[in-house]
């Protein structure tokens, strides 16, 4: 390299989604990085949804630990993704990020209250590496009437780029947007606002092994789960400060060594942890059991707890959001939290009577309730099968499919198709995935920051709703001749 070209490393990580337990590797990768580049000028960003509630560490500490161990990998820069900004409060995250030694960036976030942002989050940041002067600028995904729920106002993030971008024109030379936007929306930055240098990105959970080349602007991003770090190398002309060239890959940490001091502090955090969810919820007398492919008391429990909580006329969710059946005895949070870890919200919506009975119908075969889904929140193995409340669902489970339901009634009344009813459900089911006409709602109001394991938790505690839901008479079997028309 000529001595008038110097170099600046960017480090990445994106959606580690509370993998714990990929963590130490990589710390021990982001360490070897560093010691591979001694004396050159590195930032260390992450891109988003590094905590995950899903996790019971990040649940117990409100993703502290995960802050403890961004502190420990020597992170200089980090954007809130959804599964921050969504399912904590404002003030929680605000909490967690107080221990935070790096910056949160974020454009396109701003508090309700006050119109602006709060003062741990900034839009941008401009850091002198080498006399390169580099703007940083984050944004995450506008999931804008979610936000506006629990006091956040999500702003359109191109708008925010752009106007951003502007402001940073005179005052640096290279522009990097860390973005938790998505593959598609990158490079939808990358061909419509000029000036940006480089994209990395997150949210999609993808992978470029090297960098995506849009024009003048470069791509990058590191997967999922913490299994790869990713390395930009910008490389500029000392005396003019232009770049002369952007390139990068990224490295598998299954070849790092752990680092042993990330998994001293998982201990220490996970000890923590364990204090907060070791607290208990209730006492059961009976074993409350869960079936992915028919009726159970859990299901029945879940689907209560939306009807009551959204007060609609019907409550209706997939079992397979119920991962394990309760035991007679004490249940703590942290068998709450292990039974329904998905942080997946309620919400209410107007659906046609014909809609759910197509949601039903499909409920009752293998290739739906058997269905293996990811994303969206759902932290489950498979899809499972309907669980209903207020409604009476008689079949004959030897019927052709889409036509095994002999009858439906909606608290003692047949189900009319052209009828919009009230139906209790989850946030999981709007985006289209699953039992998709459960999608086709209108009028739906969500429920934050409320989870379903918080709507179990509330049913748990009634006694009446413990007995109701062991009434396994929602769905009934019956022969075809004996069917009531």
């Amino acid at each position: 390299m000529s001595d008038r070209l110097k170099k600046v490393f960017i480090l990445h990580t994106n959606d580690i989604h509370s993998h714990f337990e990929e963590m130490p590797q990589i710390a021990g990768m982001l360490n070897r990085l560093r010691a591979e580049r001694k004396g050159a000028d590195i930032v260390t960003v992450d891109i988003g949804d590094h905590i995950d509630r899903a996790n019971a560490i990040s649940e117990g500490t409100m993703g502290a630990a995960n802050v403890a161990i961004m502190n420990a990998a020597g992170y200089d820069f980090a954007v809130p993704g959804n599964n921050e900004g969504l399912t904590l409060l404002p003030s929680e995250l605000a909490d967690a990020y107080s221990g935070g030694k790096f910056r949160a960036l974020c454009a396109n976030l701003s508090l309700t209250d006050t119109g602006a942002p709060p003062p741990w989050l900034k839009p941008y940041a401009i850091v002198e590496k080498g006399g390169l002067r580099i703007g940083f600028i984050g944004v995450t995904a506008a999931f804008t009437q979610f936000y506006r729920l629990i006091g956040w106002e999500a702003t359109d993030p191109f708008e925010a780029v752009a106007c951003t971008i502007h402001e940073l024109l005179p005052h640096t030379d290279v522009r990097v947007v860390l973005s938790h936007l998505g593959i598609q929306n990158d490079r939808k930055l990358a061909e419509s606002i000029p000036g940006i240098d480089v994209i990395i990105g997150g949210h999609t959970h993808h992978l470029l092994e090297k960098p995506e080349q849009i024009g003048n602007t470069y791509l990058f991003a590191a997967g999922k789960f913490g299994k790869y770090v990713g390395v930009v190398e910008l490389s500029y002309e000392t005396g003019t400060r232009q770049l002369a060239g952007v390139d990068g890959t990224c490295y598998p940490c299954l070849d790092a060594a752990p680092d042993p001091g990330t998994e001293t502090i998982i201990r220490q955090q996970k000890r923590l942890s364990d204090d907060v969810l070791h607290a208990p919820v209730c006492r059961l007398d009976h074993a409350l059991p869960v079936d992915w492919q028919s009726e159970s008391a859990l299901g029945n429990l879940l689907a209560a707890g939306l009807k009551r909580h959204t007060g609609a006329e019907i409550g209706l969710v997939n079992s397979g959001q119920i991962l394990e059946s309760l035991l007679p005895g004490v249940v703590t949070k942290e068998a709450l939290h292990r039974m329904c870890p998905s942080p997946i919200n309620p919400c209410l919506t107007l659906l046609s009577g014909e809609d759910i009975r197509q949601a039903l119908e499909e409920s009752l075969l293998p290739e739906f309730y058997l269905k293996r889904i990811t994303g969206y929140g759902f932290r489950g193995y498979m899809l499972g099968g309907l669980s209903v409340d207020g409604m009476q669902v008689q079949f004959d489970p030897e019927g052709k499919p889409y036509q095994k339901i002999l009858h439906l009634a909606v608290n003692g009344e047949p189900l009319e198709p052209d009828r919009l009813y009230r139906v209790g459900t989850i946030d999981m089911f709007t985006f289209i995935i699953g039992y998709t006409t459960l999608a086709r709602g209108s009028a739906t109001q969500f429920f934050l920051p409320e989870f379903i394991r918080d709507l179990m938790a509330t049913e748990l505690q009634k006694d009446s709703s413990v007995r109701n839901s062991l009434r396994l008479d929602r769905w009934q079997q019956i022969n075809r001749e004996r069917s009531i028309t």
